[in-house]
């Protein structure tokens, strides 16, 4: 089994920064692209930013120049510092992991979601 917990949501004033962290635990024999993704009420789950396993990264336009996603390979870790957010940016966060669990056997895990609230 594998679990995704995420860490760092709350409440943040516009201009202000969040720093959240999403940590994979159980039988992992590798993890491939790790990314964030958020939904805001009523509509559809979109991706924020990606990491590759190389480190590569791609970002939602929306968020370029203002979230920086990094990874920690060691402790099955992705982060994404967000700074200069915005009111828009108030949705639920949720990271993915594509993670190998028994070699060649990769699936999509999910965290559970962190709240980020930014007031204007």
């Amino acid at each position: 089994q594998v679990q995704l917990v995420e860490s760092g949501g709350g409440l943040a004033q516009a201009g202000g920064s969040l720093r959240l962290s999403c940590a994979a635990s159980g039988s992992i024999f590798s993890i491939n692209d790790m990314g964030w993704y958020r939904q805001a009420p009523g509509k559809q789950r979109d991706l924020v930013a990606m990491i590759g396993s190389g480190g590569t990264t791609n970002y939602a336009d929306s968020v370029k120049g203002r979230c920086t996603i990094s990874r920690d390979n060691a402790k099955n870790t992705v982060f994404l510092q967000m700074n200069n957010l915005k009111p828009e940016d108030t949705a639920v966060y949720y990271c993915k992991m594509t993670i190998t669990t028994r070699w060649p056997l990769a699936s999509d895990y999910w965290g559970q979601g962190t709240q980020v609230t930014v007031s204007s």
